[in-house]
């Protein structure tokens, strides 16, 4: 999709570019309102951990929230205009603004994208 977005011109404004909170903290880590959001489950299941541990791995080695590295990616992508972050809590702001700062390289984007793999459309 992001190729005909730049085609056309036209920008993105990514929704839960965190997936839910699952890329700003450890894999099977759980928060009370991710264990019963019903939306988070059917969306975003279990999966991922790899994913989620490089997200955690370079996060790590920089020093820096997960949040961040996550919202970093997502920022790189140049028809993006605007995630929608979800923040609950004043850190979650101060997270997704340090994500401006931050460039990540190419080996990094790279480890990010490898285990991906395409989801089908779904919606409500």
């Amino acid at each position: 999709m992001f190729g005909l977005l730049a085609d056309e011109g036209v920008g993105s404004v990514p929704w839960s570019p965190l997936a839910k909170g699952r890329l700003a903290r450890p894999y099977g880590e759980h928060t009370t309102r991710g264990d019963s959001d019903p939306v988070a489950q059917r969306f975003f299941g279990d999966g991922n951990q790899e994913i989620i541990d490089t997200v955690q791995r370079i996060a790590t080695d920089r020093g820096i929230p997960m949040a961040a590295v996550a919202l970093a990616w997502v920022l790189n992508n140049p028809v993006v205009s605007a995630p929608i972050v979800g923040a609950t809590k004043p850190h979650h702001l101060a997270d997704a603004a340090a994500a401006l700062d931050v460039r990540l390289t190419d080996d990094e984007i790279a480890a990010l994208e490898a285990p991906y793999v395409p989801q089908l459309p779904a919606g409500f």
